[in-house]
């Protein structure tokens, strides 16, 4: 990975343009490698935030996970 994400959205934003890269059929096979190695990374980056936050919400939720609901009907 060229440099660690600052945020969640930063590394979602770098996934995108990874798989739009390796969608391009003129991409040569090893630079498609390493973007997708690239893309692994981002993604166990992404795991670890949502596991960081999930655990967050546990305990502000006085250890019970609760659903969240953003429908505002």
């Amino acid at each position: 990975m060229k440099k660690a994400p600052k945020t969640f959205e930063d590394a979602m934003a770098r996934l995108e343009a990874l798989t739009q890269l390796m969608q391009n059929p003129d991409t040569p096979l090893e630079e498609a490698f390493n973007h997708y190695e690239e893309g692994r990374q981002l993604l166990t980056f992404c795991r670890n935030k949502l596991t960081e936050v999930e655990q967050k919400l546990q305990i502000v939720d006085n250890e019970q996970l609760t659903e969240l609901n953003l429908d505002p009907s």
